[in-house]
């Protein structure tokens, strides 16, 4: 598990990862860092954003730094539970279809 202020990412399983908080400007880069050895640590990860309370376009950034960061170990991450802000932001953005979005 890692914690950075107002947000936390913990691998809940093998594969399964859970973020919680908010993923915003003053949290991602923190995240994204933390994220770097739980994502190496998984073969297809799957990101649960369950637990995030608030978002803005910095979280948006931070699930396509999470899909450069697969590729780069031929990995997919298919995110999961996605709040409905940051669907909004995505489709503001015509970035909805980029997003692989699991059940």
């Amino acid at each position: 598990m890692a914690e950075v202020s107002g947000a936390r990412i913990e691998a809940v399983s093998a594969d399964r990862l859970l973020v919680s908080g908010d993923l915003v400007f003053s949290t991602v880069g923190g995240l994204l860092a933390a994220s770097r050895s739980l994502m190496a640590a998984t073969r297809q990860p799957v990101i649960d954003l369950s637990g995030v309370q608030r978002c803005d376009s910095a979280g948006l950034a931070l699930l396509f730094e999470w899909l450069e960061i697969g590729a780069m170990r031929h990995a997919r991450p298919v995110f999961v539970n996605l709040p409905a802000p940051l669907l909004g932001i995505a489709r503001l953005s015509n970035a909805e279809s980029l997003l692989p979005v699991g059940a």
